[in-house]
C-alpha cells in the first residue's frame, strides 16, 4: 500500500508529507526487523520514539510517521498533529478497515469487562453468530485462542486481529475497552454497534490523576460518536451524570434501581447463581448460572442488555448465560480435591477486592484466607484502601508481592499494611509470592476458602522489567502434588 494512501486515511491529523513509497509492514518497535516498513515515532510518557527512528530505518523502515520532522533522516515522513490517532486510522486502512465489516461490541468500566465479554460471546455462540473476543485474557476467534498483550490492543495489533477475524468469517466481535485505550486514541475511527458501561470505582489514578478525569475518559467513549447504542448500569452512582451527556439510544440494567433489564429472586451460593431475568417488566425468564457472586448477576444483566440491542432472542440469551462454566482468573474455583476451596481472582482494585470477599463470606463454612499484593508503578493511593478492605473482609491475610515492576516489593507491602492496621484483621507479610501460596495452602483447613487475588490468569510475575513465569494454577497444582 502506498504511503500517500495511508496518509490520506489519517487526513484529519496529517499536516505534511515529504514523499511517497510502498509500505508492506507497520511497526512501532525500532528493534524489529521489517521489510518496507512504516515506523510510527510515538512520543510516549517514558520514551520518545523519534530518538529511535534511525535504528528503525536500519532495520527496514522506509518511511516515518512523526510529530516533528527529522531532516537528518533521508526517508519519506508524514508529519501529524496526533501520532496515536493517526496510527489508529492508518492501521485500519492498511488492514482494509476490518472493523467496518464486523458488528463491534465494546464493554468499558472498572470491573466486569472481561466476564461480560465472555458472557456476550457465549450468547452469540448460542445464537449461532460466529464471534470473536478481544480482551485481558487474550483474543479468540470462535474457539481458537490467540495471544494478546493489553486489555485493548495497540492499533496495529488490533486491526491485524480484526482482519484475521474477517478472514475467518467472524460476524461479531466483543472487546474490552479500557480507559487508557480511549485516552490514547487506540480506537480512533472504530464504530461500535453497542457499547456497555459496567461501573466505575477507584483504579488507574497513577495515569488519570483524579476520579473525575477517569470518569470523563470513560464518558467520552459514549459521547464521541464511537458508540451507536449504549447499555448502562443504572445502579452505579455515576450513571446519572453519564446519561445527561449521552445522546444515543440507551438500554438500562440494574437491581436496586428502575431498569429496562433487571434481576429478581436472586439466590447466591457456592455452586452458582439463580435469578429471574426480567425484560421491561413484561417478560421473565429463570436463569441458573454456574458462576458465583452478586457481581456476576450484574455482568449477566450487562450481557443481556447488549444482546438485546443486537436483536438476539431471550431464549438464546438464557442459554448463553447458563452454558458458561467460568472465566479464567475471575472468581475461578480451582480443582484441588482438598477439604478447603481455592479461588483465583483478578481483583486488583478496592471495589473488586470487597466484591470477592463479600461473595465468599456468603457461603464459607470456615475462614477466609486471603493472599494478595498490589502492582508496582501504578496507583499508590489504592494500596492502603485494599489493605483496609482485606482486614475487614478476610479472617487471615497474607500480604505478598504482585507485579512489583520497578518498585521495591516491600515498599508496596508496607503501603498495603497501613490500611490493614486500620482494622483488627490478622495478617502476616511474606514477600515471596510462591512461599506465600505455600503458607496459605498449609494453614487452610476443612471448610476454609483460600483466595489468591490480584493476578488472575496471568502466567508471569513482572520484577524489575523482566516477566518471569508464574502461573498460579500450575503452582497450586505443584504444591498440592507434593
Amino acid at each position: 500500500m502506498q504511503l500517500s494512501v495511508l496518509a490520506e486515511a489519517a487526513a484529519a491529523y496529517c499536516l505534511k508529507t515529504t514523499g511517497d513509497c510502498d509500505i508492506q509492514t507497520l511497526s512501532q518497535d525500532s528493534r524489529r526487523k521489517i521489510n518496507c516498513g512504516l515506523f510510527f515515532c510515538i512520543d510516549g510518557a517514558h520514551f520518545d520514539a523519534h530518538t529511535f527512528a534511525e535504528q528503525a530505518v536500519q532495520n527496514g523502515a522506509v518511511a516515518l510517521v512523526v510529530t516533528r520532522l527529522l531532516p537528518h533522516i533521508d526517508v519519506p515522513q508524514v508529519l501529524v498533529s496526533n501520532d496515536r490517532a493517526a496510527m489508529a486510522l492508518m492501521a485500519s486502512a492498511f488492514y482494509g478497515n476490518p472493523a467496518r465489516k464486523l458488528r463491534m461490541i465494546g464493554v468499558t468500566g472498572t470491573k466486569g469487562k472481561t466476564t461480560t465479554t465472555y458472557l456476550i460471546k457465549s450468547i452469540l455462540d448460542s445464537a449461532g453468530i460466529p464471534s470473536g473476543l478481544i480482551g485481558t485474557t487474550g483474543n479468540m476467534i470462535g474457539d481458537q485462542w490467540l495471544k494478546g498483550n493489553l486489555t485493548t490492543p495497540d492499533p496495529i495489533e488490533l486491526h491485524a486481529t480484526l482482519k484475521q477475524m474477517v478472514d475467518a468469517r467472524v460476524e461479531a466481535v466483543c472487546m474490552e475497552v479500557s480507559a487508557h485505550a480511549i485516552d490514547m486514541h487506540r480506537l480512533e475511527g472504530v464504530v461500535f454497534e453497542a457499547g456497555c458501561f459496567t461501573n466505575l470505582s477507584q483504579d488507574h489514578l497513577d495515569y488519570f490523576g483524579t476520579m473525575e478525569n477517569y470518569f470523563e475518559t470513560k464518558k467520552r467513549y459514549f459521547t464521541s460518536g464511537m458508540v451507536k447504542n449504549a447499555a448502562l448500569n443504572v445502579d452505579d452512582d455515576l450513571t446519572g451524570d453519564l446519561r445527561k451527556d449521552v445522546h444515543i439510544p440507551v438500554s438500562t440494567f440494574g437491581i436496586s434501581a428502575n431498569a429496562d433489564i433487571f434481576a429478581r429472586d436472586i439466590e447466591i451460593g457456592e455452586e452458582g447463581l439463580k435469578f429471574v431475568l426480567s425484560l421491561w417488566n413484561e417478560q421473565r425468564y429463570p436463569v441458573e448460572m454456574k458462576m458465583m457472586g452478586m457481581f456476576n448477576v450484574y455482568n449477566a444483566l450487562a450481557a443481556t442488555a447488549v444482546s438485546l440491542i443486537l436483536g438476539i432472542e431471550p431464549a438464546f440469551i438464557v442459554k448463553g448465560l447458563e452454558s458458561i462454566q467460568s472465566v479464567p482468573g475471575r472468581a475461578e474455583l480451582l480443582e484441588t480435591h482438598t477439604p478447603y476451596k481455592v479461588i483465583l481472582d483478578y481483583s486488583h482494585s478496592p471495589a473488586a477486592m470487597t466484591n470477592i470477599l463479600e461473595t465468599v463470606r456468603g457461603f464459607v463454612r470456615g475462614r477466609i484466607i486471603l493472599l494478595f499484593g498490589c502492582g508496582g508503578d501504578r496507583d499508590h493511593g489504592k494500596r492502603p484502601i485494599m489493605g483496609e478492605a482485606a482486614g475487614l473482609g478476610a479472617d487471615y491475610t497474607i500480604i505478598t508481592s504482585d507485579n512489583p515492576r520497578t518498585e521495591d516489593p516491600m515498599r508496596i507491602m508496607l503501603d498495603i499494611e497501613q490500611g490493614m492496621k486500620m482494622t483488627k484483621g490478622s495478617y502476616e507479610m511474606l514477600e515471596n509470592r510462591r512461599e506465600a501460596i505455600v503458607k496459605a495452602l498449609d494453614i487452610a483447613r476443612d471448610g476454609d476458602v483460600v483466595i489468591l487475588a490480584g493476578k488472575g490468569d496471568e502466567t508471569y510475575q513482572d520484577i524489575n522489567g523482566v516477566k518471569r513465569p508464574f502461573d498460579e494454577k500450575q503452582i497450586v497444582k505443584e504444591i498440592l502434588g507434593k
